[in-house]
């Protein structure tokens, strides 16, 4: 298409380029706090900068793109920004090995890729664009750092990570591959390092009943960020040494099995585990041996959970608290350090895990629960535990009581021996925020020798990150950096060092939504308009996103507002959580080789077939298999039932204003699937968020109007009306040919047009469904005008056969 609109040929790539064009020079999508509209914040989750984008990134962008787009047609101030997730190692495995900065390189891949995201047409406000690797950005971050700091909400412990001992990293549970580095392909080790944390555990019951807030997220990722921070009730209960002074503490939430607990078990990491692997003799010699393997790898919990059940006894012997009877303490390879007290009570009868364990080493296994009468449960503990709640036997006082009743008398027993009080605990861990790399944000510390770890003044941010560094592949250059990591302490003025650790990438992606509401904010990290903007009313992105970021943004957003950043007690309002894009039934990826980058449609197609392929191939939360036939099928659409029906209408010239009362039946019946259409979409868009059913509603709409007799001037009407409905109802999935076609239908331009309402006097049919009975009995059922008097509806039910034989 010509500049200009002159030609009446349909040419995506002129077409689409000139409503870039127009879109930018009138600044339609500049969000502006002043408009006093309501205000509408949509976002979908930022992208790393790999090089290109890949159809998940299609998929994702288009998704959030037609929902902004239908709210400004609702008349909504929207928001609608992006921005770039820049820091992590993958930058860093380029610089070795493609011998280019980090930096040189981020920049290049967002360059190249924010001209992808321009070419597909997304209504994105870039004046609000922002990279995470700019100082800018991250000043605030660790600005926000120092008052979590000096609230004892970060704070600095050693702790067991795994390590790669090539990269020379920290390396998450995720990327340990069969006990091997996902780069290097060593075998990773067990270490014990100091690492930052961040206190989200204090956040835990808040988190867990803020779930019940938000209604407008879907029940399963509700369900996964409650098993994550897994709360339970349950009881601390002390097992005594047999020949010593002290106990070693447990947590149970089956008090009810305490009577069939045979020994203890105490994790690898466990100070019991390590004091037991202490000296020359042969029982410290196979410990030490034991905890050595175990150092190895760390797998984790749920393949834990599958592992092979490994310990050795550790010679030490406690007494259980109510029976007084010695029990061993075992060492074992599936007790997690990091959950409870790294210690549990196995009861082999009623724990499967442990039943697997006490079958291995010959341990005793003592039923305590039966199976309550009347259940149908049954217990073999020749092929393993029972682990249903039933009724006590074997436990002396508290045989014969159900779970609830034995729970509180084992409770009320230990509590009046001073073995054990009740106790809510958390699976939710918390979050480790530094990591061993270069590529990422400072941590803003300073370590002192007399003051320990000192947060940097507020004057001194941002502590920047050195650009001209050497990477040799072997850990993180900062270390070796003696000017950067040289710093005086800022409490005594002695001699310090720079901590070299950076923040996990999770830090930027928790609070980068409140930032687009103040983006050039130069004094604070969100200002007034955070609050203008508040909470992001839809919020879009991947499924696998479900735990980690959304868990740590909804922890960030607490914090800042217990700082008194943020209003409101969640960051988003409603969650679109998006199906994966499959080929040959696995997700697409870069690493796979297969991630489908666009740019060859863009240019064959054009950027509307790309996204209508993209929203017709399946509802947002469904997963997919993708194919480039859809998007050839979606531009033949494009061209020969939108384009080609719209320009053979207008060939005739401008429509007549249409009249009501001299519509034909065929005329009322077009208009009634006109408006019915509009209806479907206008829900389909705001409520259901279901746009592949949006597609299928316009094709049947426009195959309708394909055999619509439009001779006279009141048809032509209808007609009219029928394609301004189809263009302005498709407009939020293929923007572009719906721009030219409605400017060229209306005389004006989409951004100032309003969704229509449909017309009820339209929906209405001018037909009734009447059922027929004979002598009380259903014998059929018949369709008559609505004005059709009795001696008609007779008539009409006499002819049906099924009636007239009665």
């Amino acid at each position: 298409m010509k500049a200009g609109g002159a030609s009446n040929d349909y040419e995506p790539a002129a077409l689409e380029r000139e409503a870039q064009r127009r879109w930018r020079q009138a600044g339609v999508f500049t969000a502006d706090e002043a408009s006093g509209k309501p205000k509408h914040y949509c976002l979908a989750m930022f992208p790393y900068p790999s090089g290109q984008l890949h159809m998940g990134h299609v998929r994702t962008y288009t998704l959030g793109d037609v929902i902004a787009r239908f709210q400004r047609l609702q008349g909504k101030n929207v928001l609608h920004p992006m921005g770039w997730d820049a820091f992590g190692l993958p930058a860093e495995n380029a610089a070795i090995k493609r011998g280019i900065p980090p930096a040189k390189w981020t920049r290049q891949n967002i360059a190249h890729m924010k001209g992808q995201l321009q070419a597909l047409g997304f209504s994105f406000d870039w004046n609000r664009e922002l990279a995470t690797c700019e100082p800018s950005y991250y000043r605030w971050e660790q600005w926000f750092f120092t008052r979590l700091f000096r609230k004892g909400l970060v704070y600095r412990k050693a702790a067991w990570v795994n390590w790669d001992p090539v990269d020379q990293t920290v390396l998450a549970n995720e990327q340990v591959v069969d006990g091997k580095g996902w780069r290097s392909g060593a075998p990773v080790e067990r270490r014990e390092l100091a690492q930052w944390f961040a206190r989200i555990t204090a956040y835990a019951e808040e988190l867990l009943a803020g779930l019940d807030a938000l209604p407008g997220w879907p029940e399963k990722i509700k369900l996964m960020q409650r098993n994550w921070i897994g709360r339970s009730e349950g009881a601390a209960i002390r097992f005594p040494y047999l020949k010593e002074e002290g106990a070693i503490a447990v947590y149970t939430t089956r008090l009810d099995t305490l009577m069939g607990a045979t020994c203890l078990l105490v994790a690898p990491q466990h100070p019991v585990a390590l004091a037991a692997a202490k000296g020359k003799g042969r029982r410290q010699r196979q410990v030490a041996a034991f905890l050595a393997e175990c150092s190895k790898v760390k797998l984790a919990e749920a393949e834990l959970a599958r592992a092979e059940k490994q310990g050795v006894d550790t010679g030490l012997k406690v007494r259980h608290p109510l029976s007084g009877k010695p029990l061993p303490v075992w060492v074992a390879n599936f007790v997690l350090m990091d959950y409870g007290t790294g210690a549990v009570m196995s009861c082999p009868a009623h724990d499967q895990r442990d039943w697997e364990f006490a079958t291995r080493y010959g341990l005793p296994i003592v039923q305590v629960i039966a199976p309550a009468s009347g259940s149908g449960d049954e217990c073999d503990l020749q092929q393993g535990a029972y682990t249903q709640k039933g009724v006590n036997v074997n436990s002396g006082e508290f045989d014969g009581l159900a779970y609830e009743a034995a729970s509180n008398a084992v409770a009320d027993a230990l509590a009046a021996k001073g073995l054990g009080e009740r106790q809510v605990n958390y699976r939710l861990r918390d979050w480790g925020v530094s990591r061993q790399r270069y590529w990422g944000c400072p941590i803003p510390v300073i370590h002192c020798e007399a003051c320990g770890p000192v947060p940097v003044p507020d004057a001194d941010l941002p502590v920047t990150l050195p650009t001209d560094v050497d990477f040799t592949g072997l850990g993180s250059p900062l270390a070796q950096l003696k000017d950067w990591v040289e710093a005086p302490c800022p409490e005594c003025g002695a001699p310090a060092t720079r901590e070299t650790d950076t923040f996990d990438t999770f830090m930027e992606s928790s609070w980068y939504y409140a930032r687009y509401a103040s983006f050039d904010a130069a004094d604070a990290m969100v200002d007034g308009r955070a609050r203008y903007w508040g909470a992001v009313d839809q919020y879009v992105g991947g499924e696998e996103h479900a735990i980690l970021h959304l868990l740590y943004a909804r922890f960030y957003h607490k914090a800042l507002r217990d700082e008194g950043l943020l209003d409101g007690d969640e960051p988003f309002t409603r969650l679109l959580s998006l199906g994966m894009v499959l080929q040959g039934g696995a997700k697409m990826s870069k690493s796979a080789g297969d991630a489908g980058d666009p740019q060859a449609l863009l240019e064959a197609h054009g950027a509307d077939a790309v996204r209508l392929a993209m929203m017709f191939a399946a509802p947002p939360e469904q997963s997919f298999e993708w194919s480039e036939e859809g998007v050839k099928a979606a531009a033949r659409w494009l061209r020969t039932r939108l384009w080609r029906q719209a320009m053979a209408h207008l060939e005739g010239g401008p429509a007549a204003p249409l009249d009501k009362a001299a519509l034909t039946d065929a005329e009322r019946q077009m208009r009634r699937l006109t408006h019915a259409t509009l209806a479907k979409c206008e829900d389909d868009y705001g409520r259901r968020l279901a746009f592949n059913t949006v597609v299928s509603a316009v094709m049947s709409l426009l195959n309708e109007l394909a055999k619509f007799d439009a001779a006279t001037p009141n048809a032509r009407a209808v007609r009219q009306e029928a394609l301004e409905t189809a263009v302005i109802a498709m407009s939020p999935i293929v923007p572009h040919i719906a721009d030219v076609l409605w400017h060229k239908l209306t005389g004006s331009h989409l951004e100032d047009a309003r969704w229509p309402a449909a017309d009820p006097e339209a929906l209405q049919t001018a037909l009734a469904q009447l059922v027929v009975q004979v002598n009380g009995k259903l014998r059929g059922q018949i369709e008559l005008p609505k004005d059709a008097d009795e001696a008609a509806a007779v008539a009409a039910a006499r002819k049906e056969p099924n009636v007239a034989k009665y």
